[in-house]
């Protein structure tokens, strides 16, 4: 069976275009007006997006069914596996205890609730994003706020909102490469093009954080360390992603910003703690200490961790665990089956890549860690099951909005609305972050959306005189605000903020702030591409595709003999400092 998508199915664009976007205004008024349940929303939106595929485009039943199939398979991996091995590290952390010490830790740099949201939800996720990316940063900060005391609705909010700075760069960069791959730019170019946008919104986004967390006017009496984060990363992030392309503008500017903030801390201090005004009565002792020993131990899940996705981000060790552990299959009756309106076919592979999957290195960490901190195995096992059982609705939620993402994009429906956007002419540039905003909002992935449009995005440039470069990166930029709204991305947040059923109070939380901020980057790269011409970088296509080298895994084989030379030493360390000291905090008279 060969089918061709449809573009336009009315031969009038606008009307085309009107059907096309049902779906997506279904799921705005059910979250926003209705108020409805997150996984409903999307389930009844996949029919919605089921029925004008099959009704107006023309697309069979079979392809409609597998298409959905695909897509719900995507979302169970590599997708869920993620969110469910980075909540199950939290929860682990906190049934184990160690998560009141790292409280304590938070506390004793500052119990004001403004700064503590900057640390974790702006700059620790940050790292977490350069890291592991596809949800864990969301799922890992949401969660440590809310351990910290925060509103949940506060904590999952901000760090949706926080999680827009970093993710351009996320996962080592693989969005940008990804828009490389498909633009036919070089990497380093589409980076220093977003660097050179994105690091502006990053000064701002700390004081918007601590103004929605408190209002403009408690934002206003922490202002020297809002700017101390928000400059520290923005310098940065210009800088690595100008200079030493995209794999670590995330891991370099989070980091950075912590360093600081802790630094800048030690020599000032707020006038008044500010804390929720409906939060319990703060419980942190300050006659309380913990020595060098309990504080690694409590900090010792999210130090595996971060070695765990670092090295599992490292090309030879990911090269070796895909030629040992990876299952790759052309979809049964999919692949190959639909046609681009241009006649070309479109493979439909999928990769069960259970070895290198970013899931499966925090996995490896959650073994790791479970005797570290004190738990038996058996009782990990039981905290597993806890972590299925709170995550079955937010699973259910996040297959069937990739279901929907793979039947929006096989159709044609989400084709449509990118030629829309793409026939504005000389304002293509401001519009041109919208269709990152919508590829990221319906497939909850920026490099997903720089696959489906970076093309587009260069084709259409062209046409206008208007360099490629400009309006890829903002293909990327403009997803960045389009992942706080993503219902993928409010199913993962609402499942580590303890928000399951109210995923529409979140939605409801942060549009406002993706449409502002999208305003944003649609000025900022109108004026890229006809005013301040200076900031686009010099660069030449990729002519054509290299050969690629014939892989020595040998190189991977000592990077994962060092990584396991590591582990162990750090886990032994670990046992030691907490074998010669009880694990007891010692009272300061």
């Amino acid at each position: 069976m060969k089918w061709t998508q449809v573009i336009d199915p009315f031969n009038a664009i606008a009307l085309s275009v009107l059907v096309a976007a049902v779906p997506i205004l279904f799921i705005f008024w059910a979250l926003i007006i209705r108020k409805m349940k997150g996984y409903q929303a999307s389930l009844i939106a996949t029919v919605m997006a089921a029925f004008i595929a099959l009704l107006v485009y023309g697309m069979p039943v079979k392809l409609a069914v597998l298409s959905f199939a695909h897509g719900a398979l995507y979302g169970l991996f590599p997708i869920c596996w993620l969110v469910i091995m980075a909540v199950f590290l939290f929860n682990l952390t906190v049934k184990s205890g160690q998560f009141e010490i790292i409280k304590h830790f938070m506390a004793s740099i500052t119990a004001d609730r403004r700064l503590q949201a900057l640390l974790i939800a702006f700059s620790f996720g940050s790292f977490l994003e350069g890291t592991a990316g596809f949800g864990a940063p969301v799922a890992i900060t949401a969660a440590m706020l809310v351990g910290l005391g925060f509103n949940p609705l506060y904590a999952s909010g901000i760090c949706l909102i926080a999680n827009t700075a970093p993710v351009a760069f996320g996962s080592i960069g693989i969005p940008i490469t990804v828009a490389s791959q498909v633009s036919g730019i070089p990497e380093l170019p589409i980076s220093q093009m977003v660097g050179r946008t994105l690091p502006i919104l990053s000064i701002i986004l700390p004081f918007y954080l601590v103004t929605i967390v408190a209002g403009f006017k408690k934002a206003r009496e922490v202002l020297p360390a809002v700017l101390v984060s928000g400059v520290s990363f923005a310098v940065l992030q210009w800088f690595s992603s100008n200079y030493l392309g995209p794999a670590l503008p995330d891991v370099i500017a989070g980091l950075g910003s912590i360093i600081c903030m802790m630094v800048f801390l030690r020599f000032w201090k707020p006038k008044t703690v500010w804390r929720f005004a409906n939060e319990p009565a703060p419980t942190f002792q300050t006659d309380r200490s913990y020595t060098g020993g309990q504080m690694l131990r409590a900090w010792s899940p999210f130090l595996v961790l971060t070695i765990m996705v670092i090295a599992w981000g490292m090309p030879p060790i990911k090269e070796v665990l895909n030629a040992v552990g990876q299952v790759q299959f052309e979809v049964p009756g999919l692949h190959n089956a639909i046609l681009s309106e241009e006649g070309v076919a479109l493979p439909k592979v999928f990769k069960f890549n259970f070895l290198s999957a970013a899931g499966t290195a925090i996995l490896i960490a959650n073994l790791v860690v479970i005797p570290l901190i004190g738990l038996t195995y058996r009782e990990g096992l039981k905290i597993f099951g806890a972590t299925l059982n709170q995550l079955k609705f937010p699973v259910l939620t996040i297959a069937a909005v990739l279901g929907f993402a793979y039947i929006a994009n096989d159709s044609g429906i989400t084709l449509t609305l990118a030629a829309a956007l793409a026939n504005t002419g000389f304002l293509f540039p401001f519009f041109a972050p919208v269709l990152g905003w919508l590829g990221v909002f319906i497939t909850g992935s920026d490099t997903s959306a720089n696959a489906l449009f970076s093309k587009l995005q260069f084709a259409t440039a062209q046409s206008i005189g208007v360099d490629p470069v400009v309006t890829v990166a903002a293909n990327v930029s403009g997803g960045v605000v389009g992942k706080m709204i993503s219902p993928q991305s409010i199913a993962v947040a609402a499942a580590a903020g303890d928000l399951v059923g109210k995923e529409s109070q979140l939605f409801r939380f942060t549009v406002k702030h993706s449409f502002i901020m999208l305003g944003v980057i649609c000025l900022i790269t109108l004026t890229q591409a006809y005013v301040f011409q200076w900031v686009i970088p010099t660069y030449e296509l990729l002519i054509a595709q290299k050969t690629a080298p014939v892989t020595d895994l040998s190189q991977g084989y000592v990077y994962l003999l060092a990584l396991a030379v590591l582990l162990i030493a750090l886990a032994s360390t670990i046992r030691f400092v907490s074998n010669r000291r009880a694990q007891k905090p010692t009272l300061v008279n």
